[in-house]
């Protein structure tokens, strides 16, 4: 929104399906990041796949017959990202426009943080990010696998562009702020003296014998290690609470969810991180901690090949070596490409350009 909004030539709203509505996982994070307010919000709530994803095309569908826009941008691999696309592919405006693309009845399809492949069509994010990649006219690639899996998946070189990471744009404008956050103090912690988790994933927390599994295996991580903080989210909370899983709070510190700035606090003075987060693996890398991934696979391979990242699985046989090797060594790893806080410049660049017709 700001690398846009720096150029007059665009005129850009902001549209919030809310599908993350929970204050928690949604409103803190416009606060602290300075999100201008929505220009609409769809306020679609939860549901399964199928329902969220149809809630939002039928709102959105009337959002675009409304604005008639000539650029519609999509970020990440979540419902909405792939519910927006189609929609978008299908619009036709009410007027043509032209752009070097040749002269169109339909928005520009933008997607931010293609390319990324798990190679796992068991998540339902590996489904979300391949249908919209497919159906983008543009495609921002953050990750340098991207453009291999892309050019794989038969798209021309002209659809698609390396412009870095936009998360990492975020992290690094609000670092100096969430530095000066007091949540180590109020969490009674040391740095470098705890352990940061994070679980969500429905591989992990669904199955109640898996959550059991995974929990002691951090358990005695923790028992071994240092301290574990445990910001739970509301969903994970849940399934803990139907598991029957109980913490020993002398080495467990469990919390609510926490704003962007005290979890980026947290994740910098953290020994180890271990979570199934995918974002979590970028952050880590440019904040120079260690990460373990509790997951099978990754679709930002740069984080292990060039960051601090290790790939731990999910049992018990491949967590441990895995941890062990993390925190036997320095955390060297380097920033990727492009990773520079210029992301969304040079998305808004290359926007210009298309347009100067």
């Amino acid at each position: 929104m700001r690398a846009f909004q720096a150029n007059d030539r665009f005129l850009v709203k902001l549209v919030h399906t809310g599908q993350h509505y929970d204050d928690s996982l949604s409103k803190v994070f416009f606060n602290e990041l300075g999100i201008p307010r929505p220009d609409v919000d769809l306020g679609v709530g939860s549901g399964t796949h199928t329902a969220q994803t149809a809630s939002v095309m039928t709102l959105f569908e009337k959002v675009l017959e409304e604005e008639q826009p000539q650029v519609v941008l999509v970020v990440g691999d979540v419902n909405s990202t792939v519910a927006c696309s189609l929609v978008t592919a299908k619009f036709r405006l009410k007027e043509h426009f032209t752009c070097k693309r040749g002269t169109r009845n339909r928005p520009i399809m933008i997607h931010v943080e293609a390319g990324l492949r798990s190679f796992d069509d068991d998540m339902p994010e590996e489904i979300n990010r391949k249908v919209t990649d497919a159906l983008s006219d543009v495609l921002f690639v953050s990750d340098p696998a991207g453009t291999t899996n892309l050019k794989n998946e038969g798209v021309s070189d002209e659809r698609m562009s390396f412009v870095g990471n936009v998360m990492i744009d975020t992290l690094l404008a609000a670092k100096d702020k969430a530095m000066s956050s007091k949540i180590l103090t109020e969490l009674n912690l040391e740095e470098g003296g705890y352990g940061l988790v994070t679980l969500h994933r429905p591989s992990n927390v669904d199955d109640p014998e898996q959550l059991k599994h995974i929990m002691g295996v951090l358990d005695d991580i923790a028992k071994e290690d240092v301290p574990l903080v445990f910001p739970v989210h509301p969903r994970t909370r849940a399934r803990i609470d139907d598991a029957g899983i109980k913490m020993d709070e002398s080495r467990w510190k469990i919390t609510g969810p926490v704003g962007y700035l005290d979890f980026m606090r947290l994740m910098a003075g953290a020994k180890e991180v271990l979570s199934d987060s995918g974002g979590i693996q970028e952050e880590t890398t440019v904040l120079g901690v260690r990460c373990v991934t509790l997951r099978d696979n990754t679709e930002r391979p740069v984080t292990i090949d060039e960051g601090t990242n290790v790939l731990a699985g999910i049992r018990r046989e491949t967590i441990m070596p895995a941890w062990k090797k993390s925190i036997a060594s320095e955390p060297a790893g380097r920033i990727p490409r492009f990773w520079d806080g210029k992301s969304a410049v040079r998305i808004a660049d290359y926007m210009d350009d298309l347009f100067r017709v």
